[in-house]
């Protein structure tokens, strides 16, 4: 225990100290919520990769590979790191040229108006909450595992030392951490991996004793559904807005293409390690154990405390990393285009910069209700990303391409898309939850836009091609 106290007291040590540095560092609003758009290319990347390493991939894909294998990775991993990928390569250009903060933001810009306010309240309710609630709850179980810390104390321990941190540095500090951060987070994931690996007697031994479903790509069920499960998940990636904040942030086009592909190719090598841990761990621990249990169970088993130290850490770090990307991600949806574009348009820098850090806390006291009391976040989380996914991607994608398309038709398509997908299960249909959702989104994205005018807000441009007003700032 006394390794695990000292590695932890460090840690945020030397996490408080650079919150207090950029506290008295920050002048304005844009510096807190988007780094000034001007960060270089390594502190992008570390911010990718770590941001990516949460809760889901520490303790739920360790998690998942013990229940269902490699297959896992082609699931869910993989689709999210192709797609980010699609969005770096193809979009980083023309978003990072636009000089915004949020999706949101975006639609804000092109339509004008109360445009942004579904995607706002999707980005900052919806998903940041539940999102966020994770790492809380992903954190409370390395105090009580590592300190002997009591569930509910440790929550709200975690709870205090997030928000702590996130009100102090901001984005900045945020993203210089993760860029240390993430070298922890992989030093971690690799030693817990090689200790698999020599416990389970190595790989002839672990091949030869695994079920051959767990070790195939495509798992017991084949490519189909691999493929099904990779269009539930990865469309949300071209909207996930931690991506989108690091492509502001970053001082320009060029910066963000190269850190995010680099970022991103680092981060998709990094998961398939979590999979093949669980399936490794299979060898070793009871197969009754509870699969979120396993990351922390399998580092306290198999590690002595002074190597376990660093792995809780990679995970403690991970789950900062998650968590402060998660609320300022809330807070620039509630800052930026609810308080800023809706309520209060002349606002001064002081006014901004205080509602910015009011948001930071009123979106952490949410995910510390949500870690209490919500009883099963990881179908929260699932519904969060179908929700954004169905609602966001197609008005995007024409925000982006079809110059046609109407406010009319992007706010409807959004609110028929919503309710299809969550009315989804009450209408006992063959058709499959997400398609459901992109065909309500499509079609009525369409035929609405056709059918409207364009209104006098609006900006009349396909944003890939033609820059929106504030690209001139």
């Amino acid at each position: 225990m006394a390794w695990y106290l000292s590695y932890i007291i460090i840690y945020f040590i030397l996490m408080f100290a650079m919150g207090f540095y950029y506290f008295f560092k920050i002048k304005t609003y844009d510096e807190y919520l988007i780094g000034g758009w001007n960060t270089g290319f390594w502190p992008i990347v570390g911010t990718i990769v770590s941001t990516w390493c949460g809760a889901a991939v520490f303790i739920g894909w360790v998690g998942m590979g013990f229940t269902v294998g490699l297959s896992g990775f082609f699931k869910f991993a993989l689709p999210g790191i192709l797609f980010c990928l699609l969005l770096i390569v193809a979009f980083a250009g023309p978003l990072r040229r636009q000089k915004l903060y949020t999706l949101a933001d975006l639609f804000g810009e092109r339509f004008g108006g109360k445009s942004g306010i579904i995607p706002s309240i999707l980005s900052a309710f919806v998903y940041s909450v539940p999102t966020l609630a994770l790492q809380m709850v992903g954190m409370s179980t390395i105090f009580n595992i590592t300190l002997g810390i009591e569930t509910n104390i440790a929550i709200a321990l975690s709870f205090a030392l997030i928000l702590g941190f996130t009100v102090l540095g901001g984005l900045p500090a945020t993203i210089v951490t993760d860029a240390l951060q993430s070298i922890i987070v992989i030093v971690g994931i690799i030693v817990l991996f090689v200790a698999s690996i020599f416990y389970a007697g190595g790989f002839g031994n672990i091949v030869a004793n695994t079920p051959i479903e767990l070790i195939s790509p495509l798992g017991p069920k084949g490519l189909g559904e691999i493929l099904l499960y990779a269009l539930s998940v990865g469309p949300f990636y071209l909207v996930w807005q931690s991506t989108w904040q690091r492509i502001f942030a970053s001082k320009n086009e060029r910066v963000a293409k190269r850190a995010g592909v680099t970022g991103f190719v680092i981060a998709g090598a990094i998961s398939v390690l979590p999979f093949s841990i669980g399936v490794i761990a299979r060898q070793y621990v009871p197969l009754d154990l509870d699969p979120d249990l396993l990351f922390s169970y399998v580092t306290a088993e198999l590690l002595p405390p002074a190597v376990g130290g660093i792995v809780f850490i990679g995970l403690m770090a991970a789950l900062m990393t998650g968590a402060t990307s998660f609320i300022l991600q809330g807070s620039s949806n509630l800052t930026r285009d609810l308080y800023q574009r809706l309520m209060r348009p002349n606002a001064n820098n002081k006014q901004l910069m205080f509602t910015s850090r009011l948001t930071v806390v009123i979106i952490t006291l949410l995910g510390l209700i949500a870690a209490y009391f919500v009883t099963d976040i990881a179908s929260a989380y699932q519904w969060a990303l179908r929700l954004s996914a169905t609602v966001l991607v197609f008005p995007f994608l024409a925000v982006m391409f079809w110059k046609k398309v109407t406010k009319a038709g992007m706010l409807w398509s959004m609110i028929l898309a919503l309710i299809a997908t969550l009315a989804w299960p009450l209408l006992n249909i063959a058709i499959n939850h997400t398609i459901f959702g992109f065909a309500v989104s499509i079609i009525s994205l369409v035929v609405i836009s056709l059918v409207t005018q364009h209104d006098k807000t609006e900006q009349v441009r396909a944003v890939y091609w033609n820059d929106l007003d504030s690209a001139k700032k």
